[in-house]
C-alpha cells in the first residue's frame, strides 16, 4: 500500500493516512521577506505548489515548530485556527494556544479514523541544530503515524541530529515512508553548524531507517537553505539510494 505523500513547497507536506489528512508545518504566504531571530531575515523565493484555497480540509497539523517562519508563515498560522487538531512542541503550543497540543518525545495520541480503526500519532525526538544549540534554536518535534492495517510514516522536523534518528530506528525500524527535512540550513551564530540534515545526513537517515521510500521536503522556497533538492537528490544517488526517493 502506497499512503499518499505531496509535497506542497518548503516543509509544507500533505499525508493521507487511515482517512485522515495530515499537514505538517503550513506555509502558504507568497514570496517576501520575514524577520528572523539573530537580527536574520528569511527570504521564501516561491509560492506553495497548492495555494491555500485549493488545499482542502485538514484533520490534523503536525508543526514541527513556531518559532521560523520558513516552518510557520502568516497565512499558516491562521490556517490552524480551522484545524480541528494541531500536535506540536510544549513550548509551541504555549506561544500559539488555540487547538494546539503539546507532546513530548515518544508521547502518543490515538485518532478515531472513518472506518473505525485508529491512527497513533507519536512524537519524535528532534535536534534543530549541533547539541547544545537548544537555547538558541529552540523546541522541535518529528512525528511518527502508525496503524494497525497501514505502513508507517516517519516525518523528520526540522531535525539535525543522526543520532536521534538511530533512537527512532531503534523502536520503529523499518519505516515504510519518512519523510525528510533536509535543505542544510546553517546558522553564522553557531559556527555554521548544520540546523537541518544536508543531503550526505539523509541519505544515512533513510539507511538507518531502512526507510523503502524517502519523500524530500524542506529543500526548496527559501533562500537560506544551502543545498537544493538536486543537490540531496544527488547525494542520495552516490549513496546508492536513489531508487527510494519519491519523485518531485
Amino acid at each position: 500500500m502506497q499512503i499518499p505523500v505531496q509535497v506542497l513547497g518548503g516543509p509544507t507536506v500533505l499525508i493521507e493516512y487511515g482517512g485522515l489528512r495530515f499537514l505538517t508545518d503550513p506555509t502558504f504566504d507568497d514570496p517576501g521577506d520575514y524577520p528572523a531571530p539573530s537580527g536574520r531575515v528569511l527570504t521564501k523565493t516561491a509560492p506553495p505548489r497548492t495555494p491555500l484555497a485549493g488545499l482542502g480540509p485538514v484533520d490534523v497539523v503536525l508543526l514541527s515548530h513556531d518559532q521560523h517562519a520558513d516552518n510557520l508563515d502568516h497565512s499558516g498560522r491562521a490556517l490552524l485556527a480551522d484545524v480541528p487538531r494541531t500536535f506540536t512542541t510544549p513550548a509551541a503550543a504555549g506561544r500559539l494556544g488555540g487547538t494546539t497540543e503539546p507532546l513530548t518525545p515518544w508521547q502518543s495520541v490515538d485518532l478515531p479514523r472513518p472506518d473505525g480503526g485508529t491512527v497513533t500519532v507519536t512524537a519524535a525526538p528532534a535536534l534543530h541544530g549541533p547539541e547544545g544549540s537548544e537555547p538558541i534554536v529552540g523546541e522541535v518535534t518529528g512525528f511518527l503515524l502508525t496503524s494497525a492495517d497501514l505502513p508507517s510514516v516517519y516525518v523528520s522536523g526540522d531535525n539535525a541530529s543522526l543520532d536521534l534518528v538511530k533512537e527512532i530506528a531503534d523502536r520503529y525500524a523499518p519505516v515504510d515512508t519518512a519523510v525528510l527535512f533536509a535543505g542544510a540550513p546553517r546558522l553564522p551564530l553557531l559556527d555554521d553548524a548544520l540546523l537541518v540534515l544536508d543531503g550526505t545526513g539523509a541519505a544515512s537517515a533513510a539507511r538507518l531507517l531502512g526507510a523503502r521510500r524517502v519523500v524530500l521536503a524542506h529543500c526548496d522556497s527559501w533562500a537560506h537553505f544551502t543545498e537544493t533538492r538536486q543537490d540531496v537528490v544527488r547525494a542520495f544517488e552516490e549513496a546508492g539510494l536513489a531508487d527510494r526517493l519519491q519523485p518531485a
